[in-house]
């Protein structure tokens, strides 16, 4: 009878401790999400993030005066009424001479005119007063990319909206390689379309459905997923939402759909976001995550 007694205490105890594990854990779970959505937002209200952008301008070949004023062949939402004559030469190279008596720097120097390089991880960089801009590559074309750290978007950012964290949304899915790597051609929001790499497909089980993800390769610590969902257009960011994975161990990736963002094509215009492709497009409901931003973004 006392052994009995002993092993019903010492289950119940176990049962108590495992509990409490379970509890501790799911704590630490949430303050991870929470100290990621700081992160987050600190990363997207600062100078040079995505809601500081104003501009995005397609550079043709020729020369162009470029400003602020009307009349500019590009007009730009902030700086001097005439910043100066941006050249996009016949042998692709880019080049700027800045108008007499504008305080700006091209690639931190005092030049007056230089070359625009745009090829590489360093593009050169135009700052002038609380703007900048800089040459980037876009398919085959070129554009002017113009941030603000004074942008109406940046001041009047009003947070970010999320639905409760779920741990159930946290899904350890089986990583299936593509050997050699599948190449998938990928759209963006202003309708260029690029091949991108595509390691393997993470597989997992939703309500009885096999569900099948495959994420972009570029080169980073970790996977890329461009997906959407039943909530999109409704609860959800329209086009689409990201989701980056580190990469798998053990055969297994793990997908965190409470991590899952909102693109920056969500809070500004000017921005090239892709859109998921046919595989990512989920037919179910996946409240994790963000949700759509209420902010201003036309």
């Amino acid at each position: 009878m006392l052994s009995r007694r002993l092993s019903r205490r010492l289950a119940s105890t176990l049962l108590l401790v495992s509990f409490a594990s379970s509890l501790f854990a799911a704590d630490d779970y949430a303050k991870s999400i929470e100290t990621w959505r700081t992160e987050r937002t600190a990363r997207l209200t600062a100078a040079d993030s995505w809601l500081a952008l104003v501009g995005r301008h397609e550079l043709t070949r020729g020369r162009h005066t470029l400003g602020s004023a009307a009349g500019s062949d590009i007009r730009l939402a902030a700086g001097p009424a005439q910043l100066g004559v941006i050249t996009y030469a016949e042998d692709d190279r880019v080049t700027l001479e800045l108008a007499a008596g504008v305080d700006a720097k091209i690639d931190g120097t005092e030049a007056r005119s230089a070359e625009l390089v745009y090829k590489g991880e360093k593009p050169a960089y135009v700052h002038f007063g609380t703007a900048n801009f800089y040459v980037m590559v876009r398919g085959d074309k070129l554009f002017l990319r113009v941030r603000d750290s004074e942008s109406p978007r940046r001041r009047n950012f009003v947070g970010i909206d999320y639905f409760p964290i779920d741990p159930a949304w946290r899904i350890e899915a089986q990583w299936v390689p593509f050997d050699p790597p599948h190449q998938v051609n990928i759209t963006n929001m202003i309708g260029q379309t690029s091949p991108a790499p595509v390691p393997g497909k993470a597989v997992f089980t939703h309500e009885g459905r096999t569900v099948e993800l495959i994420p972009i390769d570029e080169g980073d610590e970790e996977l890329f997923f461009v997906i959407s969902d039943a909530t999109s257009g409704d609860e959800t960011y329209g086009a689409s939402r990201f989701l980056y994975a580190a990469r798998p161990k053990d055969g297994k990736v793990v997908l965190d759909f409470n991590r899952a963002q909102n693109p920056p094509c969500a809070f500004t215009p000017f921005a090239t976001c892709p859109l998921p492709p046919k595989e990512n497009r989920m037919k179910f409901p996946v409240r994790a995550g963000e949700k759509g931003y209420r902010g201003e973004h036309h």
